[in-house]
C-alpha cells in the first residue's frame, strides 16, 4: 500500500520556523500525486544587524536541525529536502559533503537534497555557465562562505550582493521589487543569476527576469524543489518558473 495523496512521492522538508516563503513556494511547484512535508527547526526571531548576529542565528538553526530531521522521519519519507540555505553552503564544498553525510547518516540513508549542491547541479543542467552574479539576504559572513562554496567548483562569482535581511522572519518580508532590482544589479556580464536564501520569495520573480534577462535566472528554492525531483525520477515539467521546471 502507498500513501493515499503522496503516492508517488512523500518530501519531508526541513526549515526554519521563521520561514515563510518556502512552503508556499515548494506547494506552489508540487505536482499531483507529490506531497511536502514540513518539520519546522525552532529558532527565534533574533535580530540580525551585524556577522556576529547573523552567526547567533547560524548556531540556533544548527543547534536543533536534527531533532527535526529525527521528527520528520516518522513519516517515512521518500526524500527529505533541506529547506534552509545558508548551512548548506558553510565551508564551501568541502563544507556541504560534510553536512550532507551527515544528513544521510541522520535519515539512515534515505536520500537528502541541499539548496547549494541542487543551484550546482541546474547550472551544469543549463551548461556553459562560468560566471554568475549571486545575491542573498546574508551578511558578510554568510556571503564569503556562498562565495567559498561556488569558487571551490569553478565558478566565477563576478557581482555578490547580500541584503543584510534584518531577521529571518523578516527576510520573507523583502518585496519582490526589490529582488527584481537586485537580480538586475548582479546581472551585469555573467552568464547567470543565482539567488541563495530560502525565505526570500524569488521563485515566480526568476522565472519572469529569465526573459528580460535572456540568461539563466536560478532561485534556490525552484533549483532544490527541481533537484528533489529529478533526482526521485519525477519528471513533470511546470511552466511559471523558468526553464529549469519547464524545460529540464
Amino acid at each position: 500500500m502507498v500513501d493515499t495523496l503522496g503516492y508517488r512521492m512523500k518530501f519531508a522538508v526541513i526549515a526554519p520556523s521563521t520561514n515563510t516563503s518556502v512552503q508556499p513556494e515548494y506547494d506552489d511547484m508540487r505536482p499531483r500525486g507529490v506531497t511536502n512535508h514540513f518539520s519546522r527547526i525552532h529558532i527565534p526571531d533574533t535580530k540580525v544587524t551585524d556577522d556576529k548576529t547573523f552567526l547567533e542565528m547560524i548556531e540556533n538553526i544548527r543547534s536543533n536541525t536534527m531533532d527535526a530531521v529525527d521528527v520528520a522521519m516518522t513519516m517515512e519519507p521518500g526524500a527529505v529536502i533541506m529547506g534552509m540555505s545558508a548551512e548548506t553552503f558553510w565551508d564551501g564544498a568541502e563544507g556541504a559533503e560534510r553536512l550532507h553525510k551527515k544528513m544521510v547518516e541522520r535519515t539512515g540513508g534515505v536520500p537528502v537534497v541541499m539548496g547549494s549542491t541542487a543551484v550546482d547541479a541546474a547550472l551544469k543542467t543549463y551548461g556553459g555557465i562560468k560566471k554568475i552574479g549571486v545575491f542573498t539576504p546574508y551578511t558578510d559572513v554568510g556571503n564569503v562562505n556562498v562565495k567559498k562554496f561556488f569558487e571551490d567548483l569553478g565558478y566565477e562569482v563576478v557581482h555578490l550582493i547580500g541584503l543584510a535581511s534584518p531577521s529571518p522572519m523578516l527576510i520573507g518580508h523583502e518585496p519582490k521589487q526589490k529582488l527584481k532590482q537586485t537580480a538586475i544589479a548582479v546581472s551585469e556580464g555573467v552568464d547567470a543569476v543565482v539567488q541563495c536564501g530560502t525565505n526570500l520569495a524569488f521563485a515566480e520573480v526568476a522565472g519572469i527576469a529569465e526573459f528580460w534577462l535572456e540568461k539563466p535566472v536560478i532561485a534556490i528554492n525552484t533549483a532544490t524543489y527541481w533537484h528533489a525531483l529529478r533526482s526521485m525520477g519525477i519528471k513533470d515539467q511546470m511552466e511559471g518558473f523558468g526553464r529549469l521546471l519547464a524545460d529540464f
